[in-house]
Order: structure tokens, then C-alpha cells, then sequence
């Protein structure tokens, strides 16, 4: 850990540094901290050790590198977001390092959220509306729509079963489609916006991660995009839709094809 500080403090240093990491300031590396971030996210999907932990060492690199430009400015060091992050551990954590006795994992999300919200100087009592504002400002999209759907679950904003979040999907699956029949783009956006919501109810209800879900869709995608690329002769753009999609339903079905071949075989029963 010290020669990463090390490395980077030599990157930064103005005489015989890099001109690439000399150039960078605090926001100029945000994409990279959220492509690393990314990237630690996939490895782990993969679940490819080597791959996991370069990754995180990327994402590492960032956390150092914010740090020393940081220190260059007199503001915080490396040590301190070290020392700032273990004290909040403990200090979230009564249960563990104190004498408070908490038996579930929702008692200790209960916990933390109370104990975060009296560090930031919020009431017990503030709005569910405040609250939820912290998600939609400071998470992607999809995130915040996960974490603002459970966070209202958890007050009662719900459906006493999945029926109605399946009721709500559908109407708003319905509005979405008279909006677009009516052409009025601030009405589409907002309507788009209630059903692509109504499915991340669904896939909570489900127990399903809606982000993890659209990332495998995309993946999926390339696959059969590749497998097209790979058996034609000429641009894409060459062959008709009937053409492409017949080449689609070909890749798709080797793929599925892989897939079933890579699940081990089912042992007799005498042996389950």
C-alpha cells in the first residue's frame, strides 16, 4: 500500500511526474472512478479471482489518486479517508464493537440508517420524501429507483401482494401506450418513466436485481451480435431484416445450445 501511495505521490510530482496525471483534476477523473467501479462489478459477475483483484486495484488507484490531490490541496490525506471510513465502521456497527444485542440483518439497516441520519444532523421524524430526494440525487437512475422503491416498501408505500404491482405494471404499460398514440414528448417521457418504475417494483417483489438483469440482456446481445459477425460475409447493413433476423435466431439458439451443455448432468435419483 505504502509504494502505491509512493508511485502515485512520484506521478503527481511537478518536475518529474507524468503530464497525463499532472493534467488531471478532482472531477476530471470521475468517469474513470465510475468505469472502474464498473469493471470491478463485471469481474465479480465472472467470478474470475485474477480479474477481481485487478480491478479492484484500478478502482484502488483512484481512491489513492483523488487522495493525493487532495493532500497537494491541503485538504485530506490517505490516512484520514482510512482512519474517517474505520471510525464510521465502528461507530455503525454498535452491536459489534458495543453492547447493543441486534439479531437480523433489518434491525442492522435499521440501525445504520438512524444512526447515519443522526450524524448528518437529520431528525428521526424527517420526511420520507427528504429521504428519498438523497437517492435520486446521488445514485444512477436504476439504482435510485431500487433503493427509493424499498426505502417506501419499508414505510408502507406497498402492495399487500405482487398482484398489484403486476396491476400497476400493466396500467402503466397502458398509459405509456396512449401517450405515445397522443405525441406529446413531455407526457411520453414522463409516462416511459412510471413503467420502466413499475418494473423495478416487479423485479423487487420477485427478489431479482433489475440491474444486474439489464447488464446480462446486454451481454447476451454482444454474444449473438458476434456469433452474426462471425458467420456473414458482407456489412450487416447489406442483409434485409428477414435475413438478420434469421441470422439472430440461429445465434441465439447456439448459444442457448452452449449454455445447456456447460450445466452438469442431473444425477440419478438414487443419488440426489
Amino acid at each position: 500500500m505504502n509504494q502505491l501511495i509512493a508511485v502515485v505521490r512520484q506521478l503527481r510530482h511537478p518536475e518529474t511526474g507524468c503530464p497525463w496525471d499532472l493534467q488531471q483534476t478532482p472531477t476530471s477523473l470521475i468517469p474513470y472512478i465510475l468505469e472502474e467501479a464498473y469493471e470491478v462489478v463485471h469481474a465479480l459477475q465472472q467470478e474470475q479471482p485474477a480479474a477481481i483483484a485487478e480491478e479492484l486495484g484500478d478502482l484502488l488507484l483512484q481512491v489513492v489518486l483523488q487522495s493525493q490531490l487532495a493532500a497537494e490541496a491541503d485538504q485530506f490525506t490517505i490516512a484520514d479517508v482510512a482512519q474517517r471510513i474505520t471510525e464510521k465502521l465502528i461507530r455503525r456497527h454498535p452491536h459489534v464493537f458495543g453492547t447493543v444485542e441486534l439479531t437480523t440483518a433489518e434491525d442492522v439497516r435499521d440501525q445504520w440508517e438512524h444512526i447515519k441520519a443522526s450524524e448528518k444532523g437529520e431528525e428521526a421524524s424527517l420526511p420520507l420524501s427528504q429521504k428519498l430526494h438523497r437517492y435520486a440525487r446521488t445514485l444512477p437512475p436504476l439504482i435510485a429507483g431500487i433503493k427509493i422503491g424499498e426505502r417506501a416498501s419499508r414505510s408502507g408505500l406497498d402492495w399487500p401482494t405482487i398482484s398489484g404491482a403486476w396491476e400497476k405494471f400493466y396500467e402503466e404499460l397502458a398509459e405509456f401506450q396512449e401517450a405515445l398514440l397522443k405525441g406529446e414528448p413531455s407526457q411520453q417521457a414522463a409516462e416511459l418513466g412510471d413503467l420502466l418504475f413499475s418494473v423495478i417494483n416487479l423485479a423487487r417483489w420477485c427478489q431479482l436485481d433489475p440491474v444486474q438483469a439489464l447488464q446480462q440482456t446486454y451481454q447476451r446481445f454482444i454474444q449473438r451480435l458476434e456469433l452474426i459477425e462471425a458467420a456473414i460475409d458482407r456489412p450487416l447493413e447489406d442483409y434485409s431484416l428477414a435475413e438478420l433476423d434469421a441470422l439472430w435466431q440461429q445465434a441465439k439458439q447456439q448459444l442457448e445450445g452452449a449454455s445447456e451443455a456447460e450445466q452438469p448432468e442431473e444425477p440419478p435419483i438414487e443419488q440426489r
